[in-house]
């Protein structure tokens, strides 16, 4: 049995909290070979997690907060939102499931964030995400105004 408890809550945040990118993943997966993956994710706020969709091959995704408030957004084919949903347990709004070929991302709105995320696995780098053509990558300079704008 894996737990999940406060004292792995609070080591993966402040892992995230030093990380340059403002993000750390806590893997319950054993390989990255297997059928389903399931892991913490922590974030802060700042970080950019560029838009984007699993297709080909097709992968839903869930994403349950377990502490602070994180805003996911979908977009259109072209970038425009489609619609969002403030993640924030303490409203009693605790997660999102995206369809595979659904353009998303995750946005921290509060320091200490963490969500347990599932995805269909298994994880490839070439295939993994389809980034958004129309949203910056990571670490390009108008990655942090495009995020603010979101």
């Amino acid at each position: 049995m894996k737990k999940i408890t406060l004292e792995l809550i609070n080591q993966v945040s402040a892992e995230a909290k030093v990380s340059a990118r403002k993000r750390k993943n806590y893997n319950f997966h054993e390989s990255m070979d297997e059928t389903l993956h399931r892991m913490l994710n922590a974030v802060e706020p700042g970080t950019y997690v560029r838009p984007h969709k699993h297709e080909l091959p097709d992968k839903a995704e869930s994403f349950i907060v377990l502490r602070g408030k994180v805003l996911s957004v979908t977009f259109t084919n072209t970038g425009e939102i489609l619609d969002c949903m403030l993640i924030d347990p303490q409203t009693g709004n605790f997660g999102v499931d995206i369809a595979p070929r659904t353009w998303h991302t995750v946005i921290s709105l509060v320091e200490g964030s963490i969500f347990y995320e599932a995805k269909d696995g298994p994880w490839q780098a070439f295939n993994d995400k389809n980034f958004a053509p129309w949203a910056p990558a990571e670490g390009d300079a108008d990655a942090p105004e495009y995020l603010e704008k979101l």
